[in-house]
């Protein structure tokens, strides 16, 4: 064994096998790894292989102290299934409390006994990975856990338990989900101000008791509530402190370390990290050329993330009402965007926005959106989708579709007022209404001020000094690399 490997600390990394989770669990890698950690990150097995797919054969070699390693996700496969989409998310919620604790514990044993790597020191994980909680008792190694999304979200899901036994959910039945039962205030949660039910991470909305992703939060909040452990945030104080108050008299050790893009590129050398990627679909580049010969701020940038599904309608309507806008756009539409088959769009509709209108399938988001010509952004509001634009001072037009989504959009838009909300089945002439404001009205003028106002902050809390950044210090000195 190399003297190397004895002295550096090895963390072993996993996320919740979404795009989304595992994007900010890769971003805190990125920093452990240039603090001086051995890290090895571990994917399932299906997204390692859609990782090598989109990135290439070789794209994960080339780093000696950034290893991957891959577990099974213990589903059966799909048929037809071609190995470039999103799995079904309570098959693979459920799978994950039957079937990873065991080979994730195969894992550190085999590491630990591998020969060209040093000895594991610590776990850093997702919270909805909390079987992790289990491992690191186990091998009696500290066990550090990253919130993927907002803290507003973190303490919804903390009361989800209470909800069922105020008889507020499940609901009775399917008309509670459109007869105006979802507007009921939530005032009994401290540290949330004008919530209603619709507001709330939203898979409370279930006539089922038994409900696959109800039962999955409420057992990882249990375990948190239970085991009260280290948990990072990927927010600032001046983002959410209510919430962030009321999250630290339940969870002790919270520590907010956002925002993580902020973060990773104000650390020194992070460059020589760039060629490892976390995106699971193929990157068009192509966009970011196109994006050279736009005007500063005049192209509005379209991505509704990597789970979000559409009707055809739908489709129609917001391509009609970026047409109709007569504004730059770029919108990225990944190969299974619209439910039930390929997208197609008419040849009406490719003249004209032939000058203006670029679609392509994916794309390097935080570059398009520090792009100089990108004004807005219409978004699904995934929480990284969400602090990316705020990292890179661009307000939204939010059309929420599923989990902390309609959160998110409720604080972007009613708290930070950096953000227009847009209507589930929203025709052409209101889209086409909302885009205009947004890249050309007195509102989007006031929204882009804010939205700047939070990146200065944002870069404040993750410079050198800064609260996000004396945080993550404090965490890596004093739990993992305390000596056991």
């Amino acid at each position: 064994m190399g003297n190397f490997s004895n002295t550096k600390p090895h963390a072993v990394m996993i996320a919740y096998p979404a795009q989304g989770h595992i994007n900010p669990v890769f971003q805190l890698a990125k920093l452990l790894h240039l603090k001086g950690f051995y890290i090895t990150f571990v994917n399932t097995e299906y997204n390692h292989k859609r990782l090598l797919k989109s990135r290439g054969p070789n794209a994960l070699d080339g780093i000696p102290d950034f290893k991957f390693e891959t577990i099974p996700d213990g589903l059966t496969p799909v048929e037809g299934d071609t190995g470039d989409v999103m799995q079904d998310v309570p098959s693979l919620s459920k799978s994950i409390r039957d079937n990873f604790l065991q080979p994730y514990c195969e894992l550190i044993d085999r590491l630990n006994h591998s020969h060209n790597v040093p000895p594991v020191t610590c776990l850093v994980s997702d919270c909805c990975m909390s079987f992790t909680i289990q491992a690191a008792e186990k091998f009696g190694l500290p066990n550090l856990l990253l919130f993927p999304a907002s803290a507003c979200s973190l303490l919804n899901i903390l009361h989800f338990r209470s909800f069922v036994e105020k008889g507020i959910i499940p609901l009775k039945d399917e008309s509670y989900l459109s007869n105006g039962y979802l507007e009921t205030k939530v005032e009994w949660i401290p540290g949330l101000k004008n919530f209603r039910l619709k507001d709330i991470v939203d898979f409370i909305r279930t006539t089922n008791p038994k409900d696959i992703m109800l039962e999955f939060f409420i057992e990882v909040a249990d375990r948190l509530h239970r085991d009260s452990p280290v948990v990072l945030l990927n927010s600032f104080n001046e983002l959410e402190s209510d919430v962030i108050n009321a999250l630290s008299s339940i969870i002790p050790s919270i520590y907010p370390i956002g925002l993580l893009p902020s973060l990773l590129n104000q650390t020194p050398h992070s460059h020589h990290l760039e060629s490892l990627g976390s995106n699971l679909w193929i990157e068009d580049t192509k966009c970011l050329e196109w994006l050279e010969s736009k005007e500063p701020e005049s192209v509005i940038y379209v991505n509704f993330g990597s789970i979000t599904v559409m009707t055809p309608e739908q489709l129609l309507e917001f391509a009609w009402g970026l047409a109709d806008s007569k504004k730059s756009f770029l919108w990225i539409i990944r190969p299974d965007l619209v439910i039930g088959g390929s997208v197609v769009l008419s040849s009406e509709f490719v003249n004209e926005i032939s000058d203006r209108g670029l679609i392509a399938s994916w794309c390097p988001q935080e570059k398009v959106l520090n792009h100089p010509s990108v004004g807005g952004f219409l978004t699904h509001c995934g929480w990284n989708s969400t602090t990316e634009s705020i990292c890179a001072g661009v307000p939204m037009l939010c059309w929420p579709f599923f989990a902390d989504q309609p959160t998110n959009c409720r604080v972007i838009c009613n708290e930070w007022e950096i953000g227009i909300e847009i209507d589930t089945n929203a025709k052409r002439e209101e889209l086409k209404k909302v885009i205009n404001e947004l890249m050309a009205g007195e509102k989007g003028k006031k929204m882009r001020q804010k939205v700047k106002e939070l990146k200065k902050k944002g870069e404040e809390n993750t410079s050198h000094g800064g609260y996000s950044h004396v945080n993550l210090d404090k965490v890596i000195k004093e739990v993992l690399l305390k000596e056991n």
